[in-house]
């Protein structure tokens, strides 16, 4: 594939994620990920801040996703249901492609404390993002942050099944979501 050709961002996360499993996170350069993609180290700093990033390019996006599906749910919408319209939205957003490195993704993840810690600050960020926009409408701080909470607990888990499985993210989200919603209804 020459230098030049489209696509540059996907290739480079399609790299890395193959060769943190091939090799593991810490023996995997940059360089290593920039050759593997058909590119040079500049163009992956043109994208990436550094070999970290490339599995967390998403954050910004995701963040507003949910931001904005929340701000668009109906009116009469409760926190909940404004949270499982975001859910819709975010899990509608992969692709099919992007399912064929869920499982190793997450095992990357999974081996390195780096990366687990670089995770749960990526959670925080769109538990963060979904908050806000949940007070934006009104709700309450401690309903707006759980709400919120459980979303992304929601997701994640629903993530983890479609790594595994085969299926549909969205369905797979929203079945997670409701399982988290009856467990927080069962704590009485």
């Amino acid at each position: 594939m020459g230098r030049w050709e489209p696509n540059a961002r996907e290739r480079l996360v399609a790299a890395a994620v193959d060769l943190f499993a091939e090799q593991g996170y810490d023996s995997t350069t940059v360089s290593g990920i920039a050759e593997r993609a058909g590119l040079t180290k500049t163009t992956f700093f043109r994208h990436f801040r550094d070999k970290r990033e490339v599995l967390f390019a998403g954050q910004e996006l995701h963040s507003r996703i949910l931001a904005d599906a929340i701000a668009a749910a109906p009116p009469s919408a409760t926190p909940l249901q404004a949270v499982g319209e975001a859910l819709d939205a975010l899990a509608g957003s992969f692709t099919d492609g992007q399912q064929v490195f869920a499982g190793r993704l997450l095992a990357v993840i999974a081996a390195n404390e780096e990366l687990r810690e670089r995770a749960a600050y990526k959670s925080a960020v769109l538990v963060g993002a979904m908050t806000e926009a949940l007070l934006k409408r009104g709700a309450p701080d401690a309903v707006a942050s759980l709400a919120a909470e459980l979303g992304v607990r929601a997701f994640h888990s629903g993530f983890g099944r479609w790594a595994e499985l085969d299926g549909s993210l969205p369905d797979l989200v929203r079945e997670a979501f409701d399982e988290w919603r009856a467990a927080s209804a069962a704590l009485g």
